[in-house]
């Protein structure tokens, strides 16, 4: 799925090994043969251009834990789905969520898609009440 090859070059970026970002979608597009869309292409680049403002997100609901001790397939995963809560409006939050807690379960186990559900629904709430607020302002 596009979630999925994006997964992958998240996670891979994790480990800091290309200074060029597109150096690494272009080899990793030509290397797993990723059907290359426009969702993948937005994701991708979108999430590292917001990286900052996403694990702001995940440090202040992080539960306790500081971004060091979350796994890397745990934090690509909700980085995917907060950009998505965050920038792209026609997919619901639960959706994106479900589909982050499948991808914590495929790559990761079931603790980190625990932990991923708990951090994002909590993440999803907040954003659903500010919307909230805010459109009450411009009624």
């Amino acid at each position: 799925s596009s979630r999925e090859a994006v997964l992958g070059l998240i996670f891979e970026n994790e480990f800091g090994l290309y200074d060029d970002k597109t150096e690494l979608y272009e080899n990793a597009v030509a290397a797993r043969g990723i059907e290359e869309n426009e969702y993948i292409r937005t994701l991708y680049f979108g999430i590292l251009e917001k990286q900052n403002e996403l694990d702001a997100y995940i440090e202040k609901y992080a539960k306790g834990r500081t971004l060091a001790r979350i796994s890397k397939i745990a934090k690509a995963v909700m980085r995917i789905s907060i950009y998505e809560m965050l920038y792209i409006d026609d997919i619901p939050a639960s959706v994106s969520i479900n589909e982050a807690v499948e991808l914590a379960k495929i790559y990761g186990n079931e603790k980190d898609a625990s932990y991923v559900n708990g951090v994002l629904s909590t993440i999803a709430k907040k954003l659903e009440g500010a919307k909230n607020e805010t459109e009450s302002e411009n009624a």
